[in-house]
């Protein structure tokens, strides 16, 4: 019998799950044959992929309990951890709560027997904090703000870059190539690896899919190579996309806002997504995202039209 240690994982998708994946892996079991396979190099100036940014929110501010256990495990790596440590920045997180949410997570901290430096401030306190950056906000029916001093944010697309470093160091290959489809045994009984755009046949015997928003359109072309419709996700996944901005702030007004922390105005389901801002890097560039949520319909075979991300990248 072949030990964990010998035996080789193919990672689809060099995103944050793919390359964490991989660099776990390979650290586990640094023996093991581990590959990642994504249609971009891991260090291109542009790649279309979500965990590929600028900046990207770390907390734990969640009143789901599972997720802000999660939240805190994530923060203490990216504060204890030389790899991702100099990644984070430790600015805090404003949340403008319309609803029960401050105390759900204080109570959910309570619950795990965790202290942390988070409060729910009333209104009138709270828009005098952080120099009164916040003073001009929509406070509209916001009942209280949650202000958590251990949330922040990170440079996610250098983080990205530094782990993908660092597994490869460790023994991790990296294939640049094209998933076509998923490619399975002679029975169709097991999924033995993929099959790339030119071709090329990649197996491994264990087949990792961190595909993010191609994940519909890659089931669904292996759905029809294969000849096995279940793979389909039909309507279980919609690959979505969310509108963001961003500016450079000049040197006057870069003063106002380089220690404020995330922002987040905390909407209702019944309203809408929340919306944010983070702070400026420091190149002064400031980013925020807005309420409209979009799909990318896209014919990928004759009669199936799904959501996926473009074909090519079509930013800069």
């Amino acid at each position: 019998m072949t030990s964990s240690s010998e035996k080789s994982y193919l990672i689809v998708g060099a995103g944050v799950f793919g390359v964490s994946t991989a660099y776990h892996l390979i650290r586990k079991y640094p023996n093991a044959s581990v590959t990642i396979v994504d249609r971009d190099a891991y260090d291109a100036t542009s790649r279309v992929a979500a965990s590929w940014d600028w900046n990207k929110v770390v907390r734990a501010d969640y009143d789901d309990l599972v997720y802000c256990k999660l939240g805190l495990e994530a923060q203490e790596v990216f504060l204890n951890d030389p790899l991702w440590q100099p990644y984070f920045h430790q600015t805090g997180i404003y949340w403008m709560c319309r609803s029960d949410y401050a105390n759900e997570v204080i109570g959910n901290y309570k619950q795990m027997g965790r202290e942390g430096e988070l409060k729910a401030v009333p209104v009138a306190e709270a828009k005098e904090m952080y120099g009164g950056v916040f003073g001009d906000a929509d406070i509209r029916d916001v009942k209280e703000v949650l202000v958590n001093r251990g949330s922040g944010w990170a440079a996610a697309g250098d983080c990205l870059v530094a782990v993908t470093r660092k597994a490869l160091e460790l023994g991790v290959k990296y294939v640049v190539a094209e998933t076509e489809s998923l490619a399975f045994s002679n029975d169709g009984t097991r999924c033995t690896g993929i099959k790339t755009s030119k071709g090329e046949i990649l197996g491994a015997d264990h087949i990792i899919l961190s595909t993010g928003a191609y994940t519909p359109k890659l089931l669904e072309l292996s759905a029809h190579a294969s000849r096995k419709p279940d793979l389909s996700a039909g309507d279980r996944i919609v690959a979505g996309g969310i509108t963001t901005g961003m500016t450079r702030l000049d040197a006057a007004t870069y003063p106002t806002y380089a220690k404020m922390p995330v922002g987040v105005q905390g909407y209702t389901p019944e309203a809408g997504p929340f919306i944010g801002s983070l702070p400026p890097t420091k190149d002064r560039e400031l980013k925020w995202w807005g309420q409209s949520i979009f799909t990318n319909e896209q014919e990928v075979l004759p009669g199936k039209i799904l959501s996926a991300p473009p074909a090519k990248p079509d930013y800069g």
